[in-house]
């Protein structure tokens, strides 16, 4: 037999993820217009309204022009009556527009986001095992919810304050040179230096918000350790150590927030500035038209308006540029991870025959009896460099009970893992049923298979939910025949509502053994062909697990299985045992075969059952002492 080396890395603490990109050209934004095509009617109509919000907005101050003009000056107000009607026409437009932009922004924003979203999550679903080894759980939760959602903030509002500023400067500059071109150039002649001190001011607050956001996260995770580590902390007292780190970035979080409140100050007071100093300048050069009545009073009026009104849209262009640059980030992260291919794929002709995840083409599906060949299998981790396994060859016939073992962290996995399709051979074959396993769809393969996990997990709903996951169209005849047949019935009869009983999130409405039990009958309700018992009673109690014991040799019965094992006396049964040590397939046979050449495993086996024995002896002790007292 070829030794394997078994390093698996699910047993080992996971990479953090190096989140290095690629610049996308143009900020990224060709990357998100397949998203935003289906929304291109209504960001034209948010264009259009942007446009005439602002021209509603330019108006106005003509209209302040005219009434001083023709009202106040003159003291002729025949045609008042029809200046107010037409005034409040203005405003109604600007009242309908705004909230028919309000409302198609809203669309954009969360219409863009949950086609980003549905496509992320997705695209998750056709990949690999060994992406979600490389990426914890926070990095693609942050992608799919925060990075999603940014980008729809972008695509709405964003574009919709960029469209209305924009339109009003170019406006609002139009209607002053129409009015006095040499006043106008004036006040035009600061937009330059106000527009470099803004950006100035904007990019180093930008820059400060993005380290609060880190800190932020920061300090939330130290809560969350505090939290949820609390009596870890306790016992290896710590707590002085954890205090410090908390302290430490709660200092830096102050001192960063100091300095961008500085520099928003900085930059709010600029703006107030510059619209005081077009201010001045149009009453100081407006002023002096005006008294040589070159200029009437209400068009001074309307100037001083349009000048001072002018710097805040120059703010809000360069902020909805800042936001751009700010969320290019959040679209290479949300590319990246709808561009990830995965490291196991059916080929477009096995697509064609069995279809894919979303498309299955379950008719062409042939029966799966469950005869498995490792065909001179290498192996190494796609993250990783070091070979797993190399040159290994096994024949697993149809029903045939396979236990791997080892000492915890030993990669005992890695063989389950391939015959799952979890992973790619590097070289070699894994045959199902005589056939290269790449040569039929993953879909069909895993549809064949029941896993049982060392950590079991329950969707939020019902008993009844949970098991119909395994078999959708179950019914409870059949729900209750798997629940008997794994002893979990009894689990069920304790509960209020039976089958409809909740089960909360995760399952953490009922313990360990509980949630293991119905996990279990979960897996086997859609009668596969291939069990995987992945150290299915590491974590219960002893009366569970004997009941789990007891369950295994019904449930394994005629179908091939392969048993992860922790407790050694619980596979001395099986058909063959593969035995893993230090990154190697030692040892392989049945038990007593394996006991008689008193090799590695029958050191495992004895030591095993010398503690159990001790642990019984101590147990009894303690229940006879109890008993005298």
């Amino acid at each position: 037999m070829s030794q394997a080396e078994v390093k698996d890395p699910t047993k080992e603490n996971k990479k953090k993820k190096n989140d290095s990109y690629v610049r996308l050209p143009w900020f990224g934004i060709g990357r998100i217009i397949p998203f935003v095509k289906p929304y291109g009617r209504r960001l034209l109509m948010m264009a259009l309204l942007g446009v005439v919000g602002s021209a509603v907005d330019i108006v106005i101050p003509l209209f302040q022009r005219y009434a001083i003009d023709n009202y106040i000056v003159t003291g002729i107000t025949d045609t008042l009556p029809w200046f107010i009607g037409l005034y409040l026409v203005t405003l109604a437009i600007q009242i309908i527009a705004n909230c028919l932009t309000t409302y198609s922004a809203s669309r954009v924003e969360w219409g863009v986001g949950h086609d980003l979203k549905q496509a992320s999550f997705d695209h998750l679903q056709t990949l690999s095992f060994s992406y979600f080894n490389q990426n914890s759980v926070g990095y693609v939760h942050s992608r799919i919810m925060s990075d999603t959602a940014r980008i729809g903030e972008l695509v709405s509002w964003s574009f919709m304050d960029a469209v209305w500023n924009v339109s009003y400067i170019v406006g609002a500059i139009a209607v002053m040179v129409r009015i006095n071109w040499k006043l106008a150039l004036a006040v035009i002649a600061i937009v330059p230096v106000a527009a470099l001190l803004i950006a100035f001011s904007l990019n180093k607050l930008t820059s400060l918000n993005r380290s609060i956001r880190e800190l932020n996260s920061r300090i939330s995770g130290d809560y969350n350790e505090g939290i949820t580590g609390a009596k870890t902390i306790k016992t290896l007292v710590v707590e002085d150590k954890m205090v410090k780190e908390f302290e430490s970035d709660t200092k830096t979080m102050k001192k960063t927030s100091v300095n961008a409140s500085r520099f928003r100050g900085l930059l709010f007071s600029s703006v107030s500035f510059f619209s005081y100093v077009a201010l001045a300048i149009v009453l100081w050069r407006g002023g002096i038209i005006t008294m040589k009545q070159a200029m009437e009073i209400g068009t001074l009026s309307a100037f001083m308006s349009y000048a001072q009104g002018l710097m805040d849209p120059l703010l809000w262009i360069i902020d909805a540029f800042s936001s751009l640059i700010n969320t290019q980030v959040n679209i290479e992260r949300v590319t990246r991870l709808i561009e990830t291919e995965s490291d196991v794929t059916d080929t477009p002709e096995v697509v064609e025959k069995y279809g894919d995840t979303f498309a299955p083409k379950r008719e062409n599906w042939e029966p799966l009896r469950g005869d498995i060949e490792f065909d001179d299998v290498t192996f190494k981790y796609p993250d990783g460099d070091e070979t797993v396994l190399e040159h290994f060859s096994l024949k697993v016939p149809m029903g045939t009970r396979v236990a791997i073992v080892g000492e915890t962290g030993a990669g005992k996995s890695t063989l389950v893992n391939l015959v799952c399709r979890f992973y790619e051979p590097t070289e070699g074959r894994i045959l199902i049923d005589g056939r290269d396993a790449r040569e039929r769809s993953q879909l069909w393969l895993h549809s064949n298979i029941g896993y049982v996990l060392q950590s079991p997990h329950l969707f939020s709903g019902s008993v009844r939910d949970n098991l119909r996951y395994g078999k959708p169209d179950a019914t409870d005849e059949e729900i209750n025949a798997a629940l008997k047949l794994v002893s979990a019935d009894a689990v069920v009869a304790r509960m209020d509502n039976g089958l409809d009983s909740e089960v909360g999130e995760g399952g953490d409405l009922l313990s360990t053994g509980e949630k293991q039990l119905l996990s279990f009958a979960r897996a086997i309700i859609a009668d596969p062909r291939i069990l995987v018992l992945d150290e299915a009673t590491s974590s219960v109690d002893t009366i569970t697990e004997q009941i789990i014991q007891n369950a295994i040799g019904k449930v394994t019965e005629g179908r091939t299985s392969f048993i992860i094992a922790h407790r050694l006396s619980t596979v001395r049964d099986a058909d063959v045992i593969i035995v893993v040590r230090d990154g190697k397939i030692v040892e392989q046979g049945k038990h007593g075969e394996l006991m008689r050449r008193r090799g590695y495993y029958h050191g495992l086996y004895t030591r095993q059952y010398e503690k159990e024995a001790i642990e019984a002896i101590d147990k009894d002790i303690q229940q006879n002492g109890a008993a005298a007292r």
